[in-house]
């Protein structure tokens, strides 16, 4: 079976972004579509946590979605942000989308690679401080381990939520590959289309939680990524339409 289209359960990304250059290369359509989205929270419900933004003195972001939850509970909330707060970034890029709401060179960031687990040396450096955790209810079962492993005061504030989204309009639209990013995509595929049989569709999917929820849902996966030949999904991706469309 030759691959002529792609639908990836993501917001589309900018030009720039190597799926253009995928479609052009391999002459495939690609097609980009949220499974999931994101609810912000109400401030009664950080209340009913029992979560006081003035109480800690750093906070670790994980995502440019816990940033900007932060920043709109705290307005909401009257609460002032004290400059001298530490911003703990998991990746450059939410160190930098940081700019959206503090001024950047006055204020005290740390900067992981790109995981949680880079974090940890830097956490390491202000054991003292009173960490807030801002996340989605999804939180990523890894981390509570390292941080209390560490031995820190640390507590966890949902301050959104990830929501399956309404795809019934692709009910009778078919896609030769489907490409998943996370345990919540699956399981949007399944509420939206109880009845889903996968028959000639190929499926795509990325990181171990992916995997294993692909496989509890009975799916057949073609196509796994991050491996060492293909750390990206597009390499991924790239590699399996050139052995097909031979």
């Amino acid at each position: 079976m030759k691959i002529k289209s792609i639908l990836v359960s993501q917001p589309a990304p900018t030009k720039q972004s190597p799926y253009h250059d995928l479609s052009e290369k391999q002459k495939v359509k690609i097609d980009f579509r949220s499974f999931i989205h994101v609810e912000g929270e109400s401030a009664r419900s950080v209340r009913e946590q029992k979560i006081d933004f003035s109480k800690f003195t750093a906070i670790i972001f994980t995502s440019r979605n816990a940033v900007d939850n932060f920043f709109r509970l705290a307005e909401e909330m009257r609460c002032k942000i004290s400059d001298d707060l530490r911003y703990f970034c998991q990746s450059e890029a939410i160190a930098y989308y940081l700019q959206k709401y503090v001024v950047y060179r006055k204020r005290k960031i740390y900067v992981g690679k790109n995981h949680f687990e880079d974090l940890v040396p830097l956490i390491k450096k202000h054991k003292d401080e009173k960490f807030m955790l801002p996340s989605s209810d999804k939180l990523k079962p890894t981390i509570p381990p390292i941080l209390d492993e560490l031995g820190i005061d640390w507590t966890q504030a949902v301050l959104y939520r990830t929501v399956i989204s309404d795809l019934s309009d692709l009910e009778n639209v078919f896609y030769d590959i489907l490409v998943f990013f996370s345990p919540t995509g699956i399981e949007s595929l399944f509420k939206n289309f109880p009845n889903f049989k996968q028959n000639a569709t190929k499926i795509a999917v990325f990181g171990n939680s992916t995997v294993k929820a692909a496989e509890e849902a009975g799916l057949k996966i073609d196509i796994a990524a991050p491996t060492k030949e293909t750390p990206s999904m597009t390499m991924a991706l790239e590699k399996f339409i050139k052995e097909m469309n031979k």
